[in-house]
């Protein structure tokens, strides 16, 4: 298993869901591809961590459906396997949709500037086909509505099969496709801002619910 050279070590201080979040990043981001093995011994050396939490994280993400980890053999990346990105569409879909509708109504001005913001972000990363950028543009214009939904239980299970989507996400983000999320972007905007709950809600559901599966066609994105 190739072991990235330019990564910095994670201070030993910092707790589990730290190595848990820089192994997701790295197959999400596709530094670990489909199909790759992935060793313990390698990964701990390569985060300056003990093999524990990297044991750990490494089970988390089997859950997550990012990993196909068997216990006391090999531990490989998921391939992007159309039946599991449907899965976590349909989910992570659904909960931005009730996200909107509950945070509606409890939006600041303040946070409507901050997803304006972002998707102007957004919209220069995609037009300079910078992916990494539109990403966390996209996760910061989201995340305003689920933090103002204020729901643990939500933000928990976004948590969870959002990686699973951001694999397929980011292929979009570096095509044509990409512009058009900008549009919907301002749309959801628009009616959040005018306190429109429940269209807000729909336009949120078919922003997350059109990101296709491998073989579907192409829908308008994230």
């Amino acid at each position: 298993m190739p072991i990235p050279r330019n990564a910095s070590t994670i201070d030993r201080r910092l707790l589990r869901d730290d190595v848990y979040g820089r192994l997701r990043d790295a197959i999400v981001d596709g530094v670990f591809a489909p199909g790759e093995q992935l060793r313990d011994v390698e990964l701990a050396a390569w985060l300056g961590v003990s093999r524990t939490p990297v044991r750990e994280a490494l089970l988390r993400l089997s859950e997550a459906g990012l990993v196909i980890a068997q216990p006391g053999r090999s531990t490989m990346v998921s391939p992007l396997d159309v039946r599991d990105l449907r899965d976590a569409r349909d989910v992570v879909a659904a909960m931005h949709e009730v996200a909107v509708r509950e945070a509606v109504p409890v939006l600041t001005p303040a946070e409507l500037d901050t997803m304006r913001a972002a998707n102007e972000r957004f919209r220069a990363a995609v037009e300079a086909g910078d992916v990494d950028t539109a990403v966390r543009a996209d996760d910061e214009l989201h995340g305003v509505l689920v933090a103002a939904a204020g729901n643990r239980a939500l933000a928990a299970v976004l948590e969870q099969f959002t990686p699973v989507l951001r694999r397929a996400e980011r292929l979009r983000f570096a095509s044509l496709d990409g512009a058009a999320s900008v549009a919907r972007h301002e749309q959801l905007i628009r009616l959040c801002a005018a306190r429109e709950a429940g269209e807000a809600a729909a336009v949120a559901f078919d922003i997350w619910h059109s990101l296709p599966a491998r073989n579907e066609p192409a829908g308008e994105g994230t």
